[in-house]
């Protein structure tokens, strides 16, 4: 039985939508307007996720600012939308209503953007709040934006579970006392989320109610 301070918080890229291809591609847009030779679409999946501010530097780019901004260049009006809704993430998230939890973005995207995509595929009326970084940097870290979700939402860590595909996810849950919960139909694997210490692995959205529902 849910008490009424539950909440699922939710990460966006790789958890409700993958975003893999925009997020690629204005990667390797920014690398070589910086005058690198970007990895392969493939090799730079693993950089889905956590905060571009941490990526950069480990794609050999010093002056992050500037990447960042070649980097919004293409991602503004083009790679935004080269996104798709996973199969399955509205049933999921009317299911976990229906349990009595309230539901929350948690994402380390800047919020002016995932706005945009959760107005687009139809999320943000399934919301309760939605929380993002800022563009200057601010919230990137999942610890820090967990902690600040929790703070507005007056939610009980103890009654609450963060759904996300990456260790940070699960991370920052832990460290704010939330379960995590990890989304494997993104674009973490198995032992990245087993060694963070997840509560649970859903194979596809279909499974998070169930799975919640017998941890609650």
């Amino acid at each position: 039985m849910t008490t009424p301070n539950a909440w699922v918080f939710l990460d966006l890229d790789g958890t409700m939508t993958d975003a893999g291809p925009g997020i690629t591609k204005s990667i390797a847009y920014a690398l070589e307007k910086m005058g690198k030779t970007p990895p392969t679409l493939k090799d730079l999946e693993k950089y889905v996720g956590p905060a571009l501010q941490e990526t950069f530097p480990q794609l050999g780019v010093d002056d992050v600012d500037a990447a960042l901004g070649f980097y919004r260049e293409r991602y503004t009006d083009v790679g935004l939308f080269e996104n798709s809704l996973y199969d399955g993430v509205h049933q999921m998230m009317d299911d976990l209503r229906a349990q009595g939890f309230k539901l929350a973005m948690a994402t380390a995207k800047p919020l002016v953007y995932a706005r945009r995509i959760t107005e687009h595929y139809d999320l943000a009326p399934r919301m309760e709040q939605q929380f993002g970084s800022e563009l200057g940097g601010w919230l990137t870290n999942k610890k820090n934006l967990l902690e600040h979700a929790l703070k507005e939402t007056g939610a009980d860590p103890a009654a609450s579970f963060m759904l996300g595909d990456r260790s940070h996810d699960a991370i920052g849950a832990r460290h704010n006392n939330i379960t995590p919960l990890g989304a494997l139909w993104g674009f973490g694997s198995r032992p990245e989320l087993e060694q963070a210490q997840c509560a649970a692995i859903g194979d596809a959205p279909a499974d998070i109610a169930g799975i919640v529902e017998s941890l609650t």
